[in-house]
């Protein structure tokens, strides 16, 4: 085994793994409790809220993968909120946009992420409501340490929240400046809307009922009431520096529920592995895996540039078919089964050849042939001029950016129930806060195109189709793993990296998360605006200069990140032994695994 930044953690109690340590150690507290996975995540999605509010928010969405005791397979929740009925094409289009917005009003859905949490702690947790909300409610409103990214994100959009989001400044700015990294920080907005949820709920004695009556608290009480009553005259300044209102309603989040459904199912040589479905980007790391399958990748050097380029190259067709075929299955005939078929995976590897592409290619499949040809069109017209490193990247690697980004968290209990979960949304610099709750909408809209006929069309009651993509295997040698990544576009590429490295290599998940990363830009960025780095390639300089001058030969146009810069990958697993094991990476020094 090779030095890592931190050890494998082992145990036979449980572990937990998340992106900040706050949030690990309050859902490890949550287990020593006798709680179970399910109660643990719910506590640590809340806290989440609280100490990283530029990356999620409990207005935004969470996608999740929860393995139950005892299940033969994983079953995938659904926190990603669908367009509001005013949300149509003509709409955005009268309002002289082409894309939506990627901040603002116009960029909202309807807020997904606490239904979903709901769901979990009614149909598979063990606590009560006021257990979980506990923990957020003590660090809102007492406080906790400021983060150094929070502090830059508020200071670097102070005077835009003094003057045109008026409702932020007096949640971001307390005293009227921005709060300093490493000071105390609370939000005693958010501390009272849970404190009022608790009040509101507080006569409903059995504990799954007072779980639906926060639900309908939330999407049809005061906090839905609060939400309308402020979009109602509400006209804000969003990315396109025009101001617009909203057309979310109350109505609309009334008309909502998280739900469950089946998790997609793929295979790497002897391993299985689960992703959600093609409304989150999922389906892209099996199909990733199926090209990659049969390459002799696997006698590739993990942190050399064979391995590298063809991870690349595979993600390039993988993103292309992305573009052109993923969206709502509710509303859109998906082609999923042939997108995730070895044949079709055979037919995409013969195009894998030894140089970059520098084009858009998304697969041939009967009787869409339409919607290929638009993807490259876009694709076309959203290529960067210059095609420069560094634009657009809405990742944690680029700090200085003002972009939201996202949060993630894995969890196994002592009885072996499992979870995985990919809260976003909802961030500081999204939307303006409603006033009086302490918490902004989110802008997951910026997803659909204001164009007709797409899997990905903006319309009233569709899901857009989410970056969020949590990931769960079985090894085979009985082992299960739960794993993710904040990281927009780049979550299932990091993944993909992570994956082929503790399957192929042997690495235990701290390796396989420590080892070098990359990502490719060569795709139809997800967020506003909607940009495509043609042969861009994201390489963190750990790989050394003879492996990314080798990748350059090869035609990549390589960007050099700074060092420990790509990905936050956090990890847990329980082998058929019993032993739990936790992992998370040291990127930005705030991720941590937790256990016993």
């Amino acid at each position: 085994m090779s030095f890592t930044t931190r050890p494998e953690l082992s145990g036979t109690f449980g572990m937990v793994a998340s992106t900040h340590w706050i949030a690990s150690a309050t859902g490890m507290s949550i287990l020593e409790k006798g709680g179970n996975a399910y109660d643990a995540a719910v506590a640590t999605a809340f806290v989440l809220h609280v100490v990283e509010p530029h990356l999620n928010g409990p207005l935004g969405d969470l996608v999740g993968m929860i393995w139950p005791r005892g299940d033969d397979r994983p079953t995938a929740v659904c926190g990603q909120g669908t367009a509001p009925a005013g949300a149509t094409i003509a709409h955005y289009r009268s309002e002289g946009l082409e894309l939506v917005p990627g901040s603002g009003l116009l960029a909202t859905v309807i807020p997904g992420a606490f239904d979903a949490l709901m769901l979990l702690l009614r149909d598979y947790g063990t606590m009560g409501l006021e257990d979980v909300l506990a923990p957020a409610i003590g660090y809102a409103g007492n406080g906790h340490p400021m983060l150094p990214q929070v502090a830059s994100s508020i200071a670097g959009i102070a005077d835009f929240f003094r003057n045109e989001w008026p409702s932020s400044a007096a949640v971001w700015l307390p005293g009227g400046a921005a709060p300093k990294a490493g000071k105390r920080f609370a939000n005693p907005d958010l501390a009272s809307t849970w404190t009022r949820l608790l009040a509101e709920t507080a006569s409903v004695t059995d504990r799954s009922e007072r779980i639906e009556a926060a639900r309908a608290c939330f999407y049809r009480g005061f906090i839905a009431e609060a939400i309308e009553s402020y979009l109602d005259d509400a006209c804000v300044m969003d990315a396109t520096g025009e101001r617009r209102k909203g057309v979310l309603t109350a109505q609309d989040m009334a008309g909502w529920q998280a739900s469950f459904e089946p998790a997609i199912a793929g295979t790497y040589g002897q391993w299985s592995i689960w992703k959600c479905g093609p409304w989150t980007q999922g389906p892209a790391l099996l199909q990733a895996l199926n090209m990659l399958e049969g390459t002799g990748i696997a006698d590739a050097d993990p942190r050399g540039p064979e391995f590298v380029h063809w991870v690349t190259e595979a993600l390039k067709l993988t993103f292309a078919d992305r573009e052109a075929y993923y969206g709502d299955p509710d509303h859109f005939d998906i082609p999923l089964s042939t997108l995730v078929s070895k044949d079709y995976a055979a037919q995409r590897r013969a195009q894998i050849g030894s140089t970059a592409s520098l084009d858009m290619r998304p697969g041939h499949i009967d009787g869409h042939q339409a919607l290929a040809r638009a993807a490259i069109e876009r694709s076309s017209m959203a290529t960067i001029a210059g095609d420069g490193p560094g634009v657009g990247e809405p990742t944690m690697a680029h700090l200085t950016s003002r972009r939201g980004d996202t949060v993630h968290f894995d969890i196994v209990d002592r009885w072996g129930n499992m979870i995985s979960a990919t809260p976003s949304g909802g961030w500081l610099q999204s939307s303006p806060i409603i006033p009086g709750l302490g918490m902004p909408l989110n802008s997951r809209a910026q997803m659909f195109w204001l164009a007709e006929g797409l899997p990905t069309s903006l319309a009233p009651g569709r899901r857009p189709r989410t970056t969020l993509t949590p990931s769960m295997a079985l090894a085979p040698d009985g082992r299960r793993v739960a794993f993710g990544t904040p990281g927009g576009d780049q979550q299932d590429q990091w993944q993909l990296s992570f994956f082929l490295r503790l399957a192929d290599h042997g690495m235990n998940m701290q390796e396989a998360i420590d080892a070098p990363l990359f990502h490719t830009g060569h795709l139809q960025a997800s967020f506003y605006p909607r940009q495509f780095k043609r042969g861009h390639l994201l390489v963190e300089p750990a790989f050394g200069e003879e492996a990314i001058g080798a990748l350059r030969a090869k035609g990549h146009r390589i960007e050099v990140s700074a060092p420990w810069a790509a990905g936050r990958l956090t990890a847990v697993s329980q082998d058929i032994g019993g032993i739990f094991r936790g992992a998370a990476t040291p990127r930005l020094m705030q991720a941590y695994a937790i256990g016993r």
